[in-house]
């Protein structure tokens, strides 16, 4: 495997382990998904907005470019907010099992964006993540809204996944993800007004939400997003989805340190863990192969 792509699936691991903990600051932080969300987005819009300052970096993009740009950051909105609202109306289990679904929607709607032939074993593998999460996860029926709202949260994560394919490959990640963290800031603050709901109680928190919400901003979002963008210029759409399938792994395990015992993982949680593991390392190996075929030339 080249260089550049195991160091970029390392990073992308890093990444994934951070947005594992991103569910256990939702969990923590005590205000609404929607206020929690355009606070996140307005404080790394922010921390991303000085570093283009102080980098120099121009922010001139193409008026279809934008318009790419202005889907994204509405669709990541809708995701993060349905995301933590899924967490708050269920468990944090609930919502990052159901979230396993993404690496399905992106197996099935890849080919019609890229305009390539289906791969029977990137829909199989998407089907042994959910099979091995399944496992890990006892999903209760008192959270059917929980877990539909989650579903609905893993089709946008997909659909925002296909939308940075297509934009990096020409754009800076930093000014990508200005615009579309921007774009989606000035969308939740229409919904806000138009909610009622935008008065000083949005800022007026407790310290330590406030203090969740900048690691939550600076680490989990505005680095994290920034560098999960640049990494889809080495990796496929799919395949950071498919690794982001580790995010409920990590996000158990974090909550098992942070919460203590009622954390606490059952045997069929390795068993899931490792179908997960195996159905990652398959698809990296598939991949690599798939590549080197395409590159040696044909005698």
């Amino acid at each position: 495997m080249p260089k550049d792509r195991i160091l970029n699936l390392i990073h992308l691991h890093f990444i994934v382990f951070i947005w594992g903990f991103t569910a256990i600051l939702g969990k923590l932080i005590t205000i609404d998904s929607l206020p929690l969300v355009w606070i996140r987005m307005g404080l790394a819009t922010l921390f991303i907005t000085i570093y283009i300052l102080i980098a120099k970096f121009s922010l001139k993009v193409s008026k279809k470019t934008f318009f790419w740009l202005l889907g994204g950051g509405i669709v990541v909105a809708l995701h993060w907010v349905t995301f933590f609202l899924a967490i708050k109306v269920s468990t944090v289990s609930v919502a990052l099992a159901m979230m396993s679904t993404g690496a399905f929607f992106t197996a099935l709607m890849e080919p019609f964006w890229y305009g390539r032939k289906i791969i029977g074993y990137e829909i199989l593998f998407g089907l042994l993540v959910v099979v091995g999460l399944y496992l890990i996860f006892k999903v209760e029926t008192q959270y059917v809204y929980g877990m539909v709202i989650a579903l609905i949260s893993a089709f946008l994560a997909a659909t925002f996944a296909l939308i940075n394919g297509k934009l990096v490959q020409n754009h800076r990640p930093s000014v990508i993800s200005f615009y579309e963290l921007g774009v989606g800031v000035i969308f939740l603050s229409i919904i806000l007004i138009l909610k009622g709901d935008w008065n000083m109680s949005l800022i007026a928190l407790p310290k330590m939400d406030w203090v969740y919400l900048l690691i939550l901003a600076l680490i989990c979002t505005a680095y994290a997003f920034i560098a999960s963008v640049k990494i889809m210029r080495v990796l496929t759409p799919y395949t950071v989805m498919l690794t982001t399938n580790l995010e409920p792994v990590y996000g158990i395990l974090l909550a098992w340190l942070i919460f203590g015992s009622e954390e606490k993982m059952k045997p069929m949680f390795y068993v899931g863990a490792l179908i997960i593991l195996s159905t990652v390392i398959a698809n990296g190996i598939l991949k690599q192969r798939a590549n080197i075929k395409k590159r040696v030339p044909k005698i």
